[in-house]
C-alpha cells in the first residue's frame, strides 16, 4: 500500500464520518415532527419512485429544464460506477472494471457520451440562470451564489472525469482494453497529451484527485445546501400520499382529549414528512410559477412557504432536541415568526404547486395545518369568514338561506326525496349553490332534466342535505367540517345510499375522497362523467341541427387536478354537433384556478389584481362565444370576470349540463 492509498483512506474516512453525521442530525430533527405512518403499500411507493424520481415524469413537464435536468440525473446515476471504480482505486490503485466485459463497454460509452450532456447541461443551465435570468429560478444573493457553486462543481467533477480517462489512454499508448469504448475520451487524450507520456502521468494524477476530492466535497456540501433534495428528493417521492388520499386533507382526531395543539403553529407541529418537504425543497420555482395566488401579485409563495419550513426547523430542532432554554428562539413560531396570515389566506388550494412539484412535496396540508392553527387556536381569520362559519353552523351552507329552501329548485319537477321513496339507483347531491344559489339552480334543473330524459332512476335528500364541508375544512375549522361529514355520512348511510353524482367538484372531490376517512365509502361521480355515459349510451337524444358555437372550457381545479378528470367535460361538448371547442393556452392539468377554492370564494382579493379577473382575460382572448364549466365557483367568479370586461352582454358563461340541455331534443 503506497502513499497515495494511505492519504486516500484518510480523507475517505474524515469525508464520510462528516457526511453521516450531517445526514442523521437531519434524521433527528425529523423526530420532533408528529408521526404519520407513510410506510403503507410499499410496491405502489416504489413505482411512484420510478415514475417519478428516475422517469422525472413531472419535470419533463415543462420540455426544456426537464430534459437538461434528466441528462444531468442521469449522468450523475451513471457516472456512480465511475466513482465506485476511482473510489476502490484508492483502496487498490491497479483496480478497474474492465472484468465486466461487455457490460464494461457500455459503462464507457454512456460516461462519454452523458458526460458531454452534462457539461452542455450545465453551461445551458448557468446560461437560463445567469444570462436569460429566467424568474422563477432567480432569489436572493445567498441562492445565486449557491446555485453557481453546485454547477461549478458538477463541472468539475466531469471535466476532471473527462480528462482522467483521456490520460489514461494516453498512458496505456492509446490502445483501449477489448470492450472499453470511449470516443470523445480519446479525441481528447490526442488534443491534450499527444504522445507526451509525462504530461500523462501527471494529467492522471491531477485529474484522479480532483475528481475524488471534489466528489468528497460536493457530498459534504449538500446538506448545507439547496441541493440536498439529491439526498432527500427520492425518500421524498416514496413517502408521498398515495391512492385515493393522494389529495384528502388529513384528520384530526378530535375524538382525542390528549391533543392540546390543533394545526401546526410551528415545526414540531407539523409531521415528520411535512419537515421532510423542507429538505427536500430544489427551490426550483416551478410551484410559485403555477401558483394563482403568487401570479396575481398576493404575498404567497409555496416555495417560500417550505423554505422557511426548513429555516425554522435548522433553527428550533437542535434547541428542542438539547433542551435547550434559549427563549429568544423558542418564543417565535413559524407563523407570525416566519409566515404571516396574508400568506396563508391567499392560498387557494387549487393543487398547481403540488402538481408541479417535481419530488411531490405537499404544501397544501402544510398551509391548511397553518391555517388550523389561526383558526381553532387563535381565532384569528379574515372578518368574512365570522358569517361563513356561523352560516355553516347554523344554516348548514355557507349562505344564510333557510336550510328548509334547500330542495325548493325542484318545485314542480316531479322529483322525489330518499325520505319519500328509497327505490333509487343514484342519489343527486344537489349541493349548497345548487340548492340556493339562483344562477346555480338553473345548472340543477338543467341536469336534474337530463337526468329525466334519460330515465335515471334517482333521489335527493332534500331538507336533509348539508354542506359537505369542504369550505369549513381548507379554512381550517376542522372541528366544524368533521361535524358536518359525519352528520352527512350518517344520514347516506343510514338510506343505504351506494351510489352519488354531483354537479360541483368541491361536494365530488370531499364525498369521494375525504368521507372514506369518517366511515362513509360511495361511489361518486361528477355529474360530466355521467352526462358523457347518458350521451354514449345514446340516453340523450342531440338536436341534428345544434347551432354552431365557438366553446372555450375552464377546467376546475377540484375536478381537474384533484380528480383528474379532464376528458368527460370536453367529450360531452364535442359530441353537440357544430361545436367547436377552443383551449385555452392554460388549460388540461396546466389550467389557471378561477379563484374561489380553499374558501376564497368568501373572502375578498385585497392584494394585486385578481385571480378570476385573470383566467377570464385568458377565456376572452379565445374568442369563443360560450365560456364552459362544470363548477358552481368557476361560474360564479367567471361570470363576475366578465361584467369586469364589460362582456358580459357578448359572452355567456353556461355549465355544460346546460349546454347539452340546450341541444337536446
Amino acid at each position: 500500500m503506497g502513499l497515495k492509498n494511505i492519504v486516500f483512506i484518510l480523507v475517505f474516512i474524515i469525508s464520510f464520518a462528516f457526511l453521516i453525521k450531517n445526514l442523521y442530525k437531519v434524521f433527528t430533527y425529523l423526530k420532533i415532527g408528529q408521526k404519520e405512518n407513510r410506510f403503507d403499500s410499499p410496491g405502489q411507493r416504489i413505482l411512484n419512485v420510478l415514475k417519478i424520481a428516475f422517469g422525472q415524469s413531472k419535470l419533463l413537464r415543462e420540455p426544456v429544464a426537464g430534459l437538461i435536468h434528466f441528462l444531468i440525473f442521469w449522468g450523475f446515476i451513471l457516472f456512480l460506477f465511475a466513482v465506485i471504480e476511482t473510489i476502490i482505486q484508492g483502496f487498490y490503485t491497479p483496480f478497474d472494471l474492465e472484468w465486466t466485459g461487455a457490460l464494461y463497454g457500455f459503462i464507457t460509452f454512456t460516461q462519454d457520451f452523458f458526460g458531454l450532456f452534462v457539461l452542455v447541461a450545465i453551461l445551458y443551465s448557468f446560461f437560463r440562470r445567469y444570462i436569460q435570468k429566467v424568474k422563477r429560478l432567480q432569489g436572493g444573493s445567498e441562492e445565486k451564489v449557491d446555485a453557481a457553486i453546485v454547477l461549478l462543481l458538477i463541472l468539475t467533477v466531469v471535466f476532471s472525469m473527462f480528462i482522467q480517462n483521456s490520460a489514461h489512454i494516453a498512458i496505456n499508448s492509446y490502445q483501449l482494453s477489448e470492450y472499453e469504448f470511449r470516443p470523445i475520451s480519446e479525441f481528447l487524450a490526442a488534443l491534450f497529451f499527444a504522445e507526451n507520456y509525462k504530461a500523462a502521468l501527471v494529467g492522471y494524477e491531477v485529474a484522479w484527485w480532483v475528481h475524488i476530492l471534489t466528489i468528497f466535497f460536493f457530498m459534504n456540501y449538500l446538506p448545507y445546501s439547496k441541493h440536498f433534495h439529491v439526498y432527500t428528493s427520492i425518500p421524498n417521492v416514496y413517502f408521498s400520499k398515495i391512492g385515493s388520499q393522494k389529495y384528502a386533507l388529513k384528520p384530526i382526531n378530535l375524538e382525542d382529549e390528549s391533543i392540546e395543539q390543533f394545526g401546526a403553529a410551528d415545526v414540531e407541529h407539523l409531521s415528520w414528512k411535512q419537515m421532510l418537504d423542507g429538505f427536500s425543497c430544489t427551490e426550483c420555482g416551478r410551484c410559485t410559477t403555477a401558483c394563482p395566488a403568487a401570479n396575481t401579485g398576493k404575498a404567497l409563495s409555496p416555495k417560500r412557504i417550505i423554505e422557511k419550513i426548513r429555516k425554522r426547523t435548522e433553527e428550533k430542532a437542535p434547541l428542542i432536541l438539547a433542551q435547550s432554554d434559549n427563549q429568544e428562539i423558542l418564543e417565535k413560531t413559524l407563523v407570525h415568526g416566519y409566515i404571516t396570515q396574508e400568506e396563508l389566506w391567499a392560498c387557494t388550494t387549487c393543487n398547481a404547486c403540488v402538481q408541479e412539484c417535481p419530488i411531490t412535496i405537499e404544501h397544501i396540508d402544510s398551509i391548511v395545518d397553518m391555517r388550523r392553527n389561526l383558526t381553532l387556536m387563535e381565532a384569528s381569520f379574515p372578518t368574512e369568514l365570522n358569517a361563513v362559519f356561523k352560516n355553516i353552523e347554523t344554516n348548514f351552507s355557507p349562505w344564510a338561506f333557510n336550510p328548509s329552501e334547500r330542495a325548493d329548485w325542484a318545485t314542480g319537477m316531479n322529483i322525489k326525496t330518499l325520505a319519500e321513496d328509497q327505490d333509487a339507483e343514484i342519489l343527486f347531491w344537489v349541493g349548497c349553490a345548487g340548492s340556493f344559489d339562483s344562477r346555480y339552480q338553473k345548472v340543477t334543473k338543467a341536469f336534474a332534466t337530463l337526468m329525466q330524459k334519460a330515465g335515471i332512476n334517482f333521489r335527493i335528500l332534500g331538507t336533509e342535505e348539508k354542506c359537505n364541508g369542504d369550505t369549513a375544512r381548507r379554512l381550517g375549522n376542522e372541528y366544524l367540517a368533521q361535524m358536518l361529514m359525519k352528520e352527512n355520512i350518517e344520514t347516506l348511510n343510514n338510506y343505504k345510499v351506494r351510489k352519488i353524482v354531483t354537479a360541483c367538484p368541491h361536494c365530488f372531490n370531499s364525498i369521494k375522497n375525504e368521507y372514506p376517512q369518517f366511515g362513509g365509502n360511495f361511489e361518486v361521480l361528477h355529474h360530466s362523467e355521467l352526462i358523457i355515459n347518458m350521451l354514449q349510451e345514446n340516453k340523450i337524444e342531440l338536436n341534428e341541427n345544434s347551432s354552431a358555437s365557438k366553446i372555450t372550457f375552464h377546467d376546475s381545479c377540484y375536478l381537474g387536478r384533484y380528480n383528474n378528470i379532464y376528458n368527460a367535460p370536453r367529450e360531452a361538448l364535442e359530441k353537440i354537433g357544430g361545436v367547436e371547442l377552443i383551449e385555452m393556452p392554460r388549460s388540461k392539468d396546466k389550467g389557471f384556478c378561477c379563484g374561489a377554492g380553499g374558501g376564497r370564494m368568501f373572502m375578498e382579493e385585497l392584494e394585486g389584481s385578481r385571480i378570476n379577473e385573470n383566467r377570464t382575460k385568458e377565456a376572452i382572448e379565445t374568442n369563443a362565444d360560450t365560456i364552459a364549466a362544470a363548477c358552481p365557483f368557476c361560474i360564479t367568479m367567471l361570470s363576475d370576470g366578465l361584467k369586469t370586461f364589460e362582456k358580459a352582454d357578448d359572452i355567456n358563461v353556461k355549465d355544460i349540463a346546460e349546454i347539452v340541455l340546450d341541444n337536446t331534443k
